[in-house]
């Protein structure tokens, strides 16, 4: 794929961006499989292909220059401010939408925020989109709450040429430093959550939800997850590090108990929403630490199959040791982090690895995710 911020030295996020799909997800293949070299794996699956543009559902923009000529986008290796309104890893509606949203700075008067001068309001602009229906999250990121009538005042007009955008709001982060967000969140529209769907389960989004950012291979995953979980037949599933409940939602139904736990609040909410709207009752998702959760389970309240999906530092000993005393018939580890992966995995005892498969989600780049299916070993008591 050819790229100009990548060809002229803008933006080298992309490094693999001149070698073929097919040739990337091989070298991904290779590394995988070497993290595993002292794991035995029962089988491989092929690996899950992403495309190779438009994928990206969510635009994190440093906004640079000046008031009367801002720039959204990034400091290039020069020093430099670049654009990336035009990158195109967005779909095209969303370049459209960012090019729009640097002239809505500049008709607002917004000052972008110097972090060598200490001054300034504007420092992000976060967009995210709908995989179902190209809605729009849009929020504004200051240092202080001086410039939202300036956003306000502009608003109206960007909405009635956008009408897709149906959530706006603003982030308050007066700290000094490279934070993306802050504690306190104002809403200046009704809606607060971003509905999405990915396959037939809704899920929501609030603005410090973590969510996929490569919907179509994020929707394989779930679907992966939820073939290898109904071939076991489970009666209650934990789902740790649930998240707005992807997977657990994709893997429940009348029969199943689900027990989600998620320790940001925002993203419970948003995942009884949408067990609400499935009808699913036998359901419990709460805002917990997922270690201290499995460590204050009482024995008669076992689930006989766990699903985990952590952030990069992985579950850790406390929590490996934990599940592997919980004995579950299977475990569903999703991961976007090989090392802390194979570090967790050789922690289980008692499980043997049946099935491994990478999904693409960050094409161009050496990052994907990996899903791993570990199963009771029978041998183990």
């Amino acid at each position: 794929m050819k790229c100009e911020f990548f060809e002229k030295g803008h933006c080298l996020s992309c490094r693999d961006i001149h070698t073929p799909i097919s040739v990337q997800l091989q070298h991904k293949m290779t590394k995988l499989q070497q993290f595993f070299n002292q794991l035995p794996v029962e089988q491989w699956l092929e690996p899950i292909a992403s495309q190779e543009n438009h994928f990206r559902n969510k635009a994190k923009m440093v906004v640079l220059g000046a008031a009367h000529q801002p720039v959204l986008g990034i400091v290039d290796p020069q020093g430099q401010p670049i654009s990336l309104c035009d990158c195109q890893l967005y779909p095209e509606d969303m370049q459209l939408l960012l090019n729009r949203l640097q002239l809505f700075v500049q008709q607002a008067g917004i000052p972008p925020y110097r972090v060598d001068k200490r001054k300034g309001e504007l420092k992000y602009i976060l967009l995210t989109r709908s995989y179902a229906s190209g809605e729009f999250m849009l929020r504004f990121v200051l240092n202080s709450e001086q410039a939202i009538s300036r956003i306000k005042r502009q608003l109206p007009q960007l909405q009635a040429e956008f009408p897709k955008i149906s959530l706006v709001s603003v982030n308050i982060q007066p700290i000094h430093m490279a934070i993306l967000e802050g504690e306190q969140e104002i809403f200046l529209t009704d809606q607060t959550r971003l509905a999405d769907r990915f396959n037939d389960v809704p899920l929501y989004i609030r603005p410090k939800s973590f969510f996929q950012t490569n919907p179509k291979v994020a929707e394989q995953l779930y679907q992966t997850a939820r073939e290898w979980v109904a071939a076991f037949n489970p009666h209650h599933i934990w789902d740790l590090f649930c998240g707005v409940g992807g997977f657990g939602l994709h893997c429940a139904s009348g029969k199943i108990r689900l027990t989600g736990i998620e320790i940001e609040a925002e993203a419970i909410e948003c995942a009884k929403m949408s067990a609400a709207e499935m009808g699913l009752e036998n359901i419990s998702f709460r805002a917990l630490d997922s270690t201290d959760f499995a460590n204050g389970i009482v024995a008669n309240d076992k689930p006989d199959l766990i699903i985990v999906n952590p952030p990069r530092r992985g579950i850790g000993e406390s929590l490996c040791q934990s599940l592997t005393a919980f004995s579950p018939k299977a475990i569903v580890y999703s991961s976007c982090n090989p090392t802390s992966l194979v570090k967790d995995l050789a922690m289980m005892s008692g499980y043997r690895i049946t099935k491994v498969q990478l999904f693409d989600m960050f094409p161009h780049t050496d990052h994907y995710e990996v899903l791993v299916m570990l199963e009771k070993d029978a041998l183990c008591h």
